[in-house]
């Protein structure tokens, strides 16, 4: 395994729920764009960056690694 755990129970529970929520919204935003309800370019833009960045966190919550800890900034969780 290349990440060494970095977050507790507590700061997985919290990045699992907020990647969910996350990625839901970037997804709804491409699924509205794509029916057509929303109109431009941003909502491909702004999906795929709230998708891609909802997975990130995800996959931070069931590793247990945190990007932000591992480059030495302490978060409060």
């Amino acid at each position: 395994m290349p990440f060494t755990c970095n977050i507790d129970s507590k700061g997985r529970t919290i990045r699992l729920i907020a990647g969910a929520l996350t990625e839901s919204t970037g997804v709804l935003l491409l699924v509205l764009r794509w029916q057509s309800v929303l109109s431009g370019d941003w909502p491909w833009f702004a999906g795929a960056g709230l998708a891609a960045g909802g997975l990130f966190m995800v996959l931070e919550g069931v590793f247990g690694w945190c990007a932000v800890r591992a480059c030495g900034v302490k978060t409060p969780i």
